[in-house]
């Protein structure tokens, strides 16, 4: 795949209903969407009213959710129409990579694109193309879902634009990303509050020093209670608390802001190894219909060289 010469990033508002209402059923009624050109770094906006198949009037609670009127989509295009115009905006798929804030942009996009006939082959372009920027800052930065606008405040930025407005909600996606990408100092130091210290030291020697001294003891507690046999549901345990522990460091592994030692970074590398043997260790176990999971001691000693050097 080429290398991206601008990123588009959309978002939809959909028929919705404090009643209840099916994914399927959710139709879009509003596309907006920003281009940003990588080489100029400029900004184009794209804005348009889908009309549904469904044309029962809006309900109060969607009127007042998404701030569209029953008028504004009296003499919109339908949504194979629109995304024609979409497509021509964009002036190529295969130059372009698309982001949204969460899949449910996407999925609206299959369905509704199915749903009126738009070329399979396009769309499947598209969904090559596309990411999902809501769990990548999710896993790299903020450790829970959050919506745009709280992912902006960790930046010190504010909403530009009016709310549930597709493409103001784009534009702001783009300014998250546009952070995350050109602050990884502070995108890292974001990280460590959200994920290890709740007081983040500013000095890097005495950060790095934190940092390690929680490791060692997160390390120590769950040594603490490692058996070299286990019964499967338990070894599923002890894979899942496992992973729990690597989720919580492995970020500084792929930092991209150079905050953190060597050491830091070693020690943290010896725990996503034993993590690694300890999921092959697993699958064999399971491939083989074993009751129980026997663990060789040579599988521990990364965990035995953490306590080690720090003990």
């Amino acid at each position: 795949m080429a290398n991206p010469k601008q990123f588009i990033f959309f978002d939809f508002e959909m028929l919705c209903s404090n009643k209840g209402m099916s994914f399927a059923n959710m139709e879009a009624i509003r596309l907006g969407a920003v281009k940003y050109d990588l080489e100029t770094e400029t900004i184009q906006r794209f804005d348009r009213f889908i009309k549904p198949k469904n044309r029962k009037p809006l309900s109060n609670f969607c009127k007042q959710l998404t701030g569209i009127n029953d008028t504004d989509l009296k003499d919109a295009e339908d949504f194979k129409t629109v995304f024609e115009e979409f497509l021509t905006w964009v002036g190529g798929i295969k130059k372009s990579r698309f982001f949204s804030w969460s899949t449910s942009d996407l999925t609206r996009l299959k369905i509704d694109a199915a749903k009126h006939g738009v070329s399979e082959t396009t769309i499947k372009k598209i969904e090559k193309r596309y990411v999902d920027f809501q769990a990548i800052f999710t896993k790299r930065v903020s450790k829970n879902n959050p919506s745009v606008e709280n992912a902006l405040a960790f930046y010190d930025l504010t909403f530009i634009g009016e709310k549930h407005n597709p493409m103001y909600d784009a534009l702001n996606t783009l300014r998250v990303y546009l952070s995350f990408l050109n602050k990884p100092k502070q995108s890292d130091l974001i990280m460590v509050k959200q994920f290890i210290l709740e007081d983040v030291p500013k000095d890097k020697g005495k950060l790095n020093k934190e940092l390690v001294q929680k490791l060692t003891e997160d390390i120590r507690v769950y040594s603490t209670h490692l058996d070299e046999m286990y019964r499967m549901k338990d070894a599923s345990k002890l894979l899942k608390k496992t992973r729990q522990l690597v989720e919580k460091y492995e970020n500084i592994l792929i930092n991209r802001s150079g905050l953190f030692s060597k050491e830091l970074v070693s020690l943290i590398s010896q725990l996503v190894e034993y993590y690694y043997e300890l999921i092959l260790c697993y699958e064999d176990h399971i491939n083989h219909s074993s009751k129980v999971m026997i663990l060789d001691e040579s599988i521990f000693y990364p965990i035995k060289e953490l306590q080690q050097k720090r003990g």
